[in-house]
């Protein structure tokens, strides 16, 4: 699998990333092994989890798999920090103190002395963004992480973040931003790609498949099995099941059918390659759903095909 760059840094990362929001849940640790091992023999380094995963079980997780299955210094690991569900609701805390002490629990689940990439993974307005990225500034100069970032940030946010740690030499840059992006969710595209582009963030797209949506899996209705039919997930999914994700949904069946290909693959391959995109992020709960998502190595989107899901799906 080919190396990006990550932003402006020097850190390469392979142009796909393994989420793992499901680990520890939905996805057991027999699932979890096979996908790394999947993982890393297609190439792929960058592993992305969050400390608000499952209460901590996907670090957890990782934890337990790291050494064995795969070197610790073969991968890029990113985690997050700033979202709990411990009490049952989500609970956002951007303040310096809580970050600090979420960044030592994780590396106490993961096994391991450092992350190569921490990120703040909200914006909350209870906290000064000064206070919130002192942090960051920590967690570098302390040796607990190599590079930092940002998580669903808007544009002038990450403006603003970015532009207050490059104000200062000695400040820690931050090297990314992930934020929801794929073909039936472009808002990103208006202010926070510009922003990124402008201040040297690499963008890692999380949920580049619709929710699901872009895969076809619900073009004949709710399978069982799936995220829409989940109790936990189908909150998330079901906004993208209107009609105007009907109309994107058939525009990729269209071009995959016309290319030879699947729906998965058009729409991955169509956020891989955007302009500003270093990985998007895809979290599969089967290994066997992994596999269609590391076999678009090779694949590229014609123009003409690039021109016309951006007319199915522009705003």
């Amino acid at each position: 699998m080919q190396r990006r760059a990550l932003g402006s840094t020097g850190l390469k990362v392979s142009r796909l990333g393994l989420g793992t929001m499901t680990w520890g849940r939905d996805t057991d640790e027999h699932e979890a092994r096979d996908q790394l091992i999947a993982f890393a023999e297609a190439g792929g380094t960058l592993i992305d989890t969050a400390a608000g995963y499952g209460d901590g079980a996907s670090e957890q997780l990782i934890g337990s798999l790291l050494g064995d299955v795969v070197s610790r210094d073969e991968v890029v690991l990113a985690t997050k920090a700033g979202i709990s569900r411990r009490t049952g609701e989500r609970v956002t805390d951007t303040s310096r103190g809580h970050l600090l002490t979420s960044l030592d629990a994780s590396l106490r689940r993961l096994k391991v002395d450092h992350v190569d990439l921490w990120q703040v993974h909200v914006w909350t307005d209870d906290t000064p963004v000064e206070e919130t990225l002192t942090a960051l500034d920590f967690a570098v100069s302390s040796g607990r992480a190599s590079y930092v970032g940002i998580s669903n940030y808007t544009g002038w946010q990450t403006a603003q973040a970015a532009t207050w740690q490059r104000a200062v030499p000695g400040r820690a840059t931050l090297a990314s931003t992930q934020v929801e992006y794929s073909l039936v969710n472009r808002h990103v595209e208006h202010e926070v790609l510009p922003a990124a582009e402008a201040l040297g963030l690499g963008v890692l797209p999380w949920s580049p498949l619709g929710r699901g949506v872009l895969t076809g899996k619900y073009r004949g209705g709710t399978p069982s099995d799936s995220r829409a039919a989940s109790q936990h997930f189908a909150g998330f999914v079901t906004p993208y099941l209107d009609e105007r994700g009907r109309a994107i949904v058939e525009g990729v069946a269209r071009a995959a059918e016309g290319l030879g290909w699947t729906p998965l693959e058009v729409a991955l391959v169509w956020v891989r390659d955007r302009p500003g995109v270093t990985a998007p992020v895809v979290g599969a709960r089967t290994a066997v759903q992994l596999h269609g998502a590391l076999g678009v190595e090779e694949l590229s989107l014609p123009v003409e095909i690039v021109e016309a899901l951006d007319d199915v799906s522009g705003d």
